[in-house]
């Protein structure tokens, strides 16, 4: 055991003297996070409405007025801009000047002539040459033509109850109607999965882990450049001589791989927990469990590349296509759940894709520990079998 771990301790020296080491396991990390959170995702920007700016003035202030500014509030296309100070020249002025998409004025004594047989119409000002003017005015008097329709439901339930006490609560009654149809059309083509208590909308809660598992496969360079300057220098034939076997030099190099990797990823979900405000520490356990698997999974498979190598160049070569591979099929750079089925069902042949899973089951999706038990699980299998394929190729390498 003292020899493995001098040889990890001595790995260990050399991989933190490198300034190499510590652009890509921490510093890119980190700017490529912020990066791509920053410039995809909308950070700090509240939602805005894509509705229409409208101007509305209401000259009439009475409830069957306030009804139908109700109506017109629940557009789709529009949305109403009120100020209290805004004149109806001011509205014209700014629907000329583009401020506003239309204007919308309700006259005095609207709710008096809508109850007769003579209704005020609505001063409304847009450019019905253009689509939006078009479904501004649509959807206007769609509104209008309900509110008559009830008042005129109202007004036939009010005559033959005999008491015009009841015109109001007829009226909203009737409206209210509208909000729930006796036949209604949903779209369950697409539904939305259901929230998990826990779960999270923020827009780091894919880039953080991402970006962590894609330098933490860039930076096995710096690892496998140690095996093949131990090999150039001959210091690994002198290391023969002595009596430590080639299990425990394996096992020495592959233990000092899995503690900077693990190190990297504790310093990560720090800065994702206290700066990011993610919440990994929400299942501490399982964040834990699946950090490290995937040290496990990429230590082993640095091992590999490290045996596979017989020069600088091809550690390089070795370290950085697979880092475009497997983070590029993993969902490192698009998340596998808007990719369609078949991609996804690909992209899980990387370990990336299961390190994914198991960060995001609980920073993103708000599930329990018992989530990161197969991403975990699919990792240490990856471990195993990059292990296994770098003791066989060490094996032939050294009996040649």
């Amino acid at each position: 055991m003292k020899r493995i771990l001098d040889i990890t301790f001595k790995d260990l020296i050399e991989l933190t003297r490198n300034r190499m080491t510590f652009l890509f396991l921490l510093i890119m990390p980190i700017a490529f996070t912020l990066l791509f959170g920053l410039a995809f995702s909308g950070v700090g920007k509240a939602p805005e409405d894509p509705r229409l700016p409208v101007g509305f003035i209401n000259h009439d202030n009475s409830a069957i007025s306030q009804e139908l500014t109700n109506l017109l509030k629940g557009s789709t296309v529009f949305r109403l801009v009120e100020d209290p100070k805004t004149t109806p020249a001011d509205l014209q002025q700014q629907v000329a000047d583009k401020d506003l998409a239309a204007a919308i004025l309700i006259p005095a004594g609207y709710s008096d002539a809508a109850l007769s047989e003579a209704p005020i119409q609505l001063t409304v000002i847009l450019d019905t040459s253009t689509v939006s003017g078009t479904a501004i005015q649509g959807d206007i008097l769609a509104a209008t033509n309900r509110l008559m329709d009830a008042i005129r439901t109202a007004q036939i339930v009010s005559e033959v109850s005999g008491d015009p006490s009841v015109f109001g609560s007829a009226l909203s009654e009737t409206l209210a109607a509208w909000q729930n149809p006796p036949i209604r059309v949903a779209d369950t083509s697409a539904a939305p999965a259901e929230a998990q208590p826990g779960s999270s909308s923020n827009a780091f809660s894919h880039t953080s882990p991402a970006m962590m598992l894609q330098f933490a496969i860039a930076g096995l360079l710096t690892a496998a450049q140690v095996l093949v300057s131990e090999r150039k220098s001959r210091c690994l034939q002198r290391i023969l001589t002595t009596a430590t076997s080639r299990a425990q030099i394996l096992l020495g190099h592959y233990l000092g791989i899995v503690i900077l990797l693990l190190a990297q990823f504790l310093l990560l979900i720090l800065f994702g927990q206290l700066i990011l405000k993610l919440d990994y520490l929400r299942q501490a356990g399982a964040t834990l469990l699946v950090a490290l698997t995937a040290a496990l999974c990429i230590g082993a498979f640095g091992l590999l590349i490290g045996v596979l190598s017989k020069s600088e160049e091809q550690a390089i070569m070795f370290s950085l296509i697979p880092m475009f591979i497997l983070s590029a099929l993993g969902g490192a750079w698009v998340p596998l759940e808007i990719t369609g089925t078949t991609f996804s069902t690909i992209g899980h042949l990387s370990p990336v894709a299961w390190a994914l899973d198991g960060f995001e089951n609980i920073i993103a999706r708000g599930l329990g520990f018992g989530s990161a038990l197969v991403p975990a699980a699919s990792l240490a299998g990856y471990a195993v079998l990059f292990f296994l394929l770098a003791v066989w190729r060490f094996r032939r390498s050294e009996e040649r």
